[in-house]
């Protein structure tokens, strides 16, 4: 095998008995994603706006709920670890969450505000999001540390999903407490400092936000020798760097293994990280490597980028 291979075939498969019993325990920072759907006639007397008649609502769950989400419409079994605030928003996500068999592990502070995220739709495309935030308490964060302990021995893998709202401020207890434990640690990063990941077994950043904590890149040559000065820096064993249109490429010991992304029509990139990684974590609970994994995760990629909107994939679209 070529250090530097390039593959598009996804092999081995998997068996839906075998992504069946894959575990995988999700933590980090959830959000309801809310959608108003209207139709816009006409611009606003008071200001030059369009005025958004709203026809439909909908609510799916967002963040670390989404990649969740992605884990158990594949039919592999995941749970929930993250902290909420005790709202209006929380307990509609617990119910949104309940329906698709995810185990959720809500901690509640009461000065939390859960996060929401509201995108008025309006002629196909999104006019305005509004964003409804804050960042949760010390107390209520270690305790989540203690309830990931009782957690970390029914689970295959673990998945750290951080969007910055401050639900993983312990992660590298997290981290060391899952190495020790030898599970597979997948996360999804935040930031410019990536130093809090160290000894996980993969970050998966995107284009953005790898060049946000290694800085541009010229050359495939550069990009190469960055990518795993991070990886020995942070004691990783791999790197999954997602590339939108230029597909995925891993970055590990035996070298580089990069995918093309699947041609297809890109209708909404929302969520697509979300799916890359739950497609990973799922496979990699299951049995396989990383490298193994790859292809089918760039497959899931391709797929939910076809749909609107945070979305997920089915074994039977995965491994059609």
């Amino acid at each position: 095998m070529s250090p530097n291979q390039s593959t598009n075939k996804p092999t081995p498969s998997i068996s839906a008995d075998q992504l069946s019993a894959s575990r995988v325990l999700v933590v980090g920072d959830v959000m309801l994603d809310r959608y108003w759907y209207g139709a816009v006639d006409r611009i606003s007397p008071e200001a030059p706006v369009p005025v958004v008649r709203i026809t439909r609502e909908e609510e799916r769950s967002g963040g670390a709920a989404n990649v969740a989400g992605n884990i158990a419409a594949l039919g592999a079994q995941a749970s929930l670890l993250t902290v909420v605030g005790d709202d209006e928003a929380s307990h509609k996500l617990e119910a949104l969450l309940a329906q698709t068999g995810i185990q959720t592990h809500f901690g509640r502070d009461a000065d939390l505000k859960t996060t929401v995220k509201l995108r008025i739709i309006g002629r196909q495309q999104q006019l305005l999001r509004l964003d409804f935030e804050n960042t949760p308490k010390s107390e209520i964060l270690a305790s989540q540390t203690a309830q990931f302990s009782a957690l970390l021995s029914q689970c295959d893998c673990v998945l750290f999903s951080d969007y910055g709202k401050g639900g993983l401020a312990h992660v590298g207890d997290m981290i060391a407490q899952a190495r020790a434990a030898g599970k597979p640690i997948l996360i999804d990063p935040k930031g410019s400092d990536y130093s809090r990941y160290g000894h996980a077994t993969a970050i998966t950043p995107n284009r953005a936000e790898m060049q946000e904590v290694i800085g541009p890149w010229a050359s495939e040559d550069e990009l190469r020798a960055k990518a795993h000065a991070l990886r020995q820096e942070l004691q990783l064993d791999a790197v999954l760097l997602t590339r939108s249109e230029e597909g995925m490429t891993l970055f590990d010991a035996q070298g580089e293994l990069h995918v093309s992304a699947q041609a297809r029509e890109v209708f909404d990139v929302t969520g697509a990280g979300d799916t890359v990684i739950a497609t990973m974590s799922a496979l990699v609970g299951a049995g396989l490597t990383l490298r193994e994994a790859l292809p089918w995760a760039n497959r899931a990629g391709g797929i939910v980028v076809g749909k609107f909107g945070t979305a997920t994939v089915s074994y039977q679209e995965l491994f059609a």
